[in-house]
């Protein structure tokens, strides 16, 4: 795959005119070339030419360089001797602003991480701001020690120098081009970066971390679409449960699904429908400005904010306002195609039920969540397809009624229809083997391996964040012990009883534009001596999707989120603040919710699965590292107690994990 508009070895670059190397560029370009972007080009190519005059023979360059999981090219790439530099233009700039700054790391960060080829390389990422003032530059490494160098920020003149410096410096065997270039590229996206990666036209391959991940997607991803076209090509109506580990792409599978479904004039027509309110406005207006970005970047008609909005929200739907809609309107809905993200937490009948009453103002509404929406697509007379994405443990609030539900609802109701079950269904974490021993002879119901996601794809660093987080919440000490020794450094888990220490440590270890930010259980009410107050409603758009400079974003670290904004979504790295609500004891875990003054046991089952849920979804949100803090407790203050937090501290130290 060809993933530069142009590229050359140096000295032939040299050597070829500038109007030719422009008409390879404008020739490879997507868009229409404006006359700004051509005078850039050109620009880029002059200083090019004359910083690589020294360097004949001795490497390779490419211009417009493609990095799908960020959504952007890197100007100009240039591999020389044994090192990669990745150069940002800013041409006819007179300062190096920061968020250009990140934005030439985030470039070389994403090489470094997920590019075969870059990953023991030097990678040398820099700035250009043409017109810049000269200003002293130093060549430096990063704490992180793994050879990509902090970004330089320099003008046109001092380029050659910079390259020069980094030269002298660098260790390490010539790079190979032709090696480098066949080198895989297997990013880890984050769900918002997937999500407009495929909405902007990029396969699910593409945007896969590894070729286990990517077979994987593609299997799940094709059965689904088989499953499809059957009950239409066999006018039946279907239902599917695809299961998965934390972090494997069960939502990208649904998004991808939707995105290759997404022609309102077709009759598969999709829509992708989630109750994470926070999660489907995120998506929502990510894509939106997604679009707009895309659009002033290719030159033609500018795409305003309000009509992206309308057209991702057709898009992307929040799975009540979709069950409302098939209340007032009894028809079939528009779309054949319906994908029920986190499709576990649709509300019991009993929970439905009060909603309709005292909300909605409905007195005889008497179904369950998972029972009316089959009625809505049900209510098609040729075919329909339910794909439910299942996620295990993952209950967290009241009257959320598990898989079991839609099961239930398809063998009592809707016996006609299809089943498509995941063979992992039978795991404890779903809760539903009662339910499925009813069902699994039936000749309607069928196993398929395929809607099963077994490779984890959230954690670049290491797959089994998972795994330990289970152990963690388990009990299973030796195992969990065992576990994290496996996963050693490369994805750091520090403790702490320091907030502060806990802030400085995120951000020493985040480069570029990598997010971070503090977690808590939305229980965690007595961490307000430490200025967290779980009170307040968070904005989570501003919280995930603003930059450095606003401080509602989270990298101010001063707002936080709880598992009810976080779910479905990840960061970089985390700060989880653990308070007293959920206490390790020798006994097992203790359950807790702060009432007026005090402290009062949490004794319903379903309440204490929810307690352990949250935080299952809080330790398993972090993509690189995870700090957690367990703070020291105040004798003098008999809510917040050492004795509350000690052994839990100690308990997590004693796992192994080390102490900051």
């Amino acid at each position: 795959m060809e993933r530069a508009y142009y590229s050359d070895n140096i000295t032939a670059f040299i050597d070829r005119d500038e109007d030719t190397s422009l008409g390879k560029l404008s020739g490879s370009s997507q868009f229409d070339v404006t006359q700004s972007q051509r005078d850039a080009w050109l620009a880029e190519i002059r200083i090019m030419k004359g910083v690589l005059a020294s360097y004949r023979g001795r490497g390779k360059v490419y211009f417009e360089y493609d990095i799908p999981r960020l959504g952007g090219r890197i100007d100009v790439l240039a591999i020389i001797e044994n090192v990669i530099f990745v150069i940002e233009f800013k041409v006819g700039a007179k300062e190096c602003i920061p968020s250009a700054v990140d934005q030439v790391y985030d470039y070389a960060l994403d090489l470094k991480n997920f590019h075969e080829t870059s990953h023991t390389a030097t990678i040398a990422p820099i700035l250009v701001a043409t017109k810049a003032d000269s200003q002293h530059f130093l060549i430096e490494t990063t704490p992180q020690k793994d050879k990509l160098l902090a970004p330089i920020s320099i003008n046109a003149k001092n380029l050659p120098a910079a390259i020069r410096h980094t030269l002298a410096r660098a260790d390490g065997e010539p790079i190979d081009a032709e090696d480098w270039e066949h080198g895989r590229y297997s990013p880890t996206p984050t769900i918002i970066e997937a999500a407009t990666a495929l909405y902007s036209g990029h396969a699910v391959q593409e945007i896969s971390r590894s070729e286990a991940g990517a077979i994987n997607l593609r299997n799940t991803s094709d059965t689904i679409a088989e499953i499809i076209r059957s009950a239409k090509t066999h006018s039946h109506k279907a239902i599917c449960f695809v299961t998965g580990v934390p972090g494997a792409g069960k939502t990208l599978v649904g998004l991808d699904i939707a995105t290759k479904h997404i022609d309102k004039d077709s009759d598969l027509y999709s829509v992708f429908l989630s109750g994470n309110g926070p999660l489907v406005n995120i998506l929502r207006e990510a894509l939106a400005r997604d679009k707009v970005r895309r659009g002033k970047e290719s030159g033609g008609p500018k795409t305003h904010i309000g009509a992206a909005r309308r057209e991702v929200k057709a898009f992307i739907q929040n799975v009540h306002n979709f069950r409302d809609d098939c209340i007032r309107d009894k028809g079939a809905p528009l779309e054949h195609v319906a994908l029920f993200d986190e499709a576990q937490r649709a509300w019991s009948k009993e929970q439905t039920t009060n909603f309709m009453k005292h909300r909605k103002g409905i007195s005889d509404f008497d179904q369950s969540e998972p029972a009316f929406l089959i009625s809505c697509l049900d209510r098609h007379t040729d075919w329909a397809t339910i794909v439910c994405l299942v996620g295990g443990g993952q209950e967290i609030n009241t009257g959320e009624a598990g898989i079991g539900e839609w099961i239930k609802a398809i063998t009592e109701k809707f016996p006609q229809w299809k089943m498509y079950l995941s063979p992992r269904l039978t795991d404890n974490e779903y809760n539903v083997e009662g339910t499925l021993a009813h069902v699994t002879e039936r000749p309607t119901v069928v196993a398929r391996e395929e809607l099963h996601l077994s490779v984890s794809m959230r954690s670049f660093r290491a797959e089994h964040v998972s795994l330990l987080v289970k152990q963690l919440l388990d009990l299973d000490y030796e195992s969990a012990r065992q576990t994290l020794h496996n996963i050693g450094e490369r994805y750091p888990i520090v403790l702490t009883r320091d907030v502060h220490r806990a802030k400085a440590w995120l951000r020493q270890h985040a480069r570029g534009s990598e997010r971070y930010g503090i977690v808590v259980s939305s229980q965690a009410e007595r961490l307000k001596p430490h200025a967290i107050d779980v009170r307040p409603k968070v904005n989570p758009i501003h919280w995930f999707l603003h930059g450095k400079e606003d401080v509602r974003s989270s990298y101010y670290l001063e707002d936080v989120v709880t598992e009810f904004d976080i779910q479905g979504l990840e960061m970089d790295w985390v700060c989880l603040t653990w308070d007293a609500d959920f206490r390790y004891t020798p006994q097992g875990w203790g359950h807790w919710s702060f009432h007026g003054d005090r402290w009062k046991h949490i004794h319903k089952p379903e309440r204490k699965t929810y307690l352990k849920n949250a935080y299952r979804v809080l330790l398993t949100r972090a993509r690189q590292g995870m700090v957690i803090v367990i703070p020291e407790g105040d004798s003098s203050d008999p809510t917040r107690n050492k004795s509350y937090y000690d052994p839990t501290f100690d308990y997590l130290r004693s796992v192994g994990f080390r102490t900051i």
